[in-house]
């Protein structure tokens, strides 16, 4: 399988509490839910599109339980091409504490994450996918796991909050496969890593 990581961020990096006021308030953070009032018609239709294809997903400890505190306890819609993914394809979480899963066909990830990773990449199917789980998705991308990186990004700066990508940290070039935007200004890029980034170098005078 394909490792694929998804990402909703804002224009300042910022992917925490997108969903709601209260989803996520780590550090003081009071500006949750500035993705929703955005994420209407094509973006929504885009990002249900790549749920839809998905055939397991992987997540980190905190963005597992949100989600299995919202859509594993929602009834089906009927309608939503993510409920259906999330609710009837295998999950795995990467953590070492959590031992009862409540959410139906959830297996734990604990030990060598690396290898267990590894594995499952190494299974039929199209793609595996990381939605949110920033920790996760940096501690991936160190490790040369990711095969491809979605990043939809809305326009506006939060000012505030966990950003997907630290002050400092490892560099990545990136590969552009696909681009496009919504009407309302959301930007959809598809990224394929391709190691390190070129750098200029001094010339003389």
């Amino acid at each position: 399988m394909k490792l694929t990581t998804v990402t909703n961020v804002s224009v300042d990096g910022v992917m925490q509490g997108l969903g709601g006021s209260d989803e996520d308030r780590r550090g003081g953070f009071e500006r949750g839910g500035w993705a929703l009032p955005l994420f209407v018609d094509e973006a929504e239709t885009y990002l249900s599109e790549v749920y839809h294809r998905a055939d397991a997903f992987l997540f980190g400890r905190r963005t597992y339980e949100i989600f299995a505190g919202s859509w594993g306890t929602w009834e089906d819609p009927g309608d939503s091409l993510i409920w259906t993914a999330l609710n009837t394809r295998p999950k795995y979480v990467a953590s070492n504490t959590l031992t009862d899963p409540r959410w139906a066909d959830t297996t734990v990830l604990s030990g060598d994450l690396a290898a267990a990773v590894r594995d499952l990449k190494a299974k039929p199917g199209g793609e595996l996918q990381v939605h949110g789980s920033g920790a996760l998705i940096r501690w991936l991308l160190d490790n040369q796991l990711v095969d491809e990186i979605i990043l939809l990004t809305y326009p506006v700066v939060v000012g505030q909050g966990t950003r997907l990508f630290p002050d400092s940290g490892p560099d990545t070039a990136l590969e552009l496969v696909d681009s496009r935007a919504t009407a309302n200004g959301i930007t959809m890029q598809v990224y394929r890593p391709s190691g390190r980034p070129q750098y200029a170098t001094a010339t003389a005078d």
